[in-house]
């Protein structure tokens, strides 16, 4: 009997392995830090600068074009392009996890947030190779598979250092749930050793060279892109789309400490069943763009998930009532991704199919900035109104993006096509 296509294909396993190792840092660097700051009675100010640390992930398209066009040095570059420069930065990537694992945030908690920092950084340049790797080693008619599998990966491993991780500090303490992650992040050096290279592309070595075909592979998309009408308005809204969610996402770790919830709790609300939320609400907003259109289902889900904000307005005055903090995750986590559908597929459509993936990769950069910028500030913002002011602010931070939204679909409306 003929193996199914799937297990016969080693290069969807690799790339499952790539998904997870990319998804793991992820949390290190966000939620889980926070959490494990929290406890060591770290000031909100202080945590919510954290949010600068995944700057890295919105600015790695600026040595992007190393990877393409640099060997590996130190000799790896006999394992070739994608997987010599992996080879490179993972083991600084198990490292910094590591480094996280030996500190303690309560006594030095600088130490703990550069840990942080440093993951961050060989997180979004080991995404830079596996993303290169999985473009060139399958065929178009493969993307999918491939994508689908590193998505699933990613998100798994994202529940292992989240919630996995929260919940195991309770019974091993955090530095040895961190030690665990560390093991596992070390597997991605495996997985990249298992994974085939792909065909070589032709590529300049000379510094002039790479540094002029990078500025040109730049240039030539964000000129198109700004030289159309309402180009800097759709950049605003961009940029504004997610501002009340970076502003209460920053401080949701000591917002759930302050009400009373203990760890176990917080597990539980940010594991499996926020997750399949998330999940099923990108399921539904991709059937709700199809079914409506793209600009009605902007309008709609950009104003039912700055309504879902409202829950935790409520949370904030039942401290200590799970249910209520449960319904609050799992709705905001299912809004969430129901937006981020229509918002995604709007951003598909701006893009030109041959300047798709640079535009793309630039407009999902400027995506995140309120996250790393304006939601750094969130902490000092806490401190001087209280939770139920606050997120009554940052509920109302997203009427700037969707006023921006609005003039756009009147001046610029997207062109509508099947979905």
């Amino acid at each position: 009997m003929k193996s199914p296509a799937f297990f016969s294909d080693r290069r969807l396993l690799v790339m499952a392995a790539f998904g997870f190792v990319s998804g793991l840092p992820l949390a290190l660097s966000g939620f889980t830090l926070r959490q494990w700051l929290t406890e060591g009675g770290v000031s909100l100010e202080a945590i919510g600068l954290t949010a600068n640390i995944g700057l890295s992930y919105t600015l790695k398209f600026l040595w992007a074009p190393v990877l393409d066009e640099v060997r590996p040095p130190f000799g790896l570059a006999r394992f070739g392009q994608r997987r010599g420069w992996l080879l490179l930065v993972q083991p600084f990537l198990v490292a910094s996890v590591a480094w996280l694992a030996l500190s303690d945030a309560a006594a030095v908690p600088v130490l703990a947030i550069m840990a942080g920092a440093c993951i961050a950084f060989f997180s979004a340049t080991q995404d830079i190779a596996i993303d290169a790797w999985r473009i060139e080693a399958f065929e178009p008619r493969r993307q999918g598979a491939a994508l689908a599998l590193y998505v699933w990966g990613y998100r798994v491993a994202m529940l292992v250092s989240g919630a996995g991780v929260i919940a195991a500090a309770g019974s091993i303490g955090w530095h040895g749930a961190l030690w665990v992650v560390t093991g596992l992040a070390a597997l991605g050096v495996g997985a990249t050793v298992l994974a085939d290279e792909p065909p070589a592309m032709a590529r300049v070595g000379t510094v002039g060279g790479w540094l002029a075909r990078s500025v040109q592979a730049v240039r030539a998309p964000l000129g198109d892109f700004l030289r159309r009408p309402g180009a800097f308005a759709v950049l605003a809204y961009v940029a504004l789309f997610n501002l009340g969610e970076a502003m209460a996402g920053v401080m949701l770790a000591p917002f759930y400490r302050f009400l009373g919830f203990d760890r176990a709790a917080v597990a539980a609300a940010i594991g499996p069943f926020s997750l399949v939320a998330t999940l099923s609400g990108i399921a539904a907003g991709g059937w709700l763009v199809s079914r409506i259109g793209l600009q009605r289902a902007l309008i709609s889900t950009g104003f039912v998930q700055m309504g879902a904000m409202g829950l935790y307005v409520l949370l904030s005055t039942l401290p200590g009532n799970h249910p209520v903090l449960y319904g609050t995750v799992v709705t905001e986590a299912f809004v969430q991704g129901l937006a981020s559908a229509a918002f995604l597929a709007y951003l598909s459509g701006l893009c030109r199919r041959e300047f798709a993936a640079t535009q793309y990769a630039l407009l999902t950069s400027v995506a995140p900035i309120a996250s790393h910028t304006v939601g750094g500030f969130s902490g000092f913002l806490a401190v001087a109104t209280g939770w139920t002011a606050f997120y009554a602010i940052a509920m109302a931070a997203a009427l700037p993006g969707m006023l921006v939204m609005l003039h756009i679909l009147r001046r610029h409306p997207p062109q509508e096509t099947p979905t």
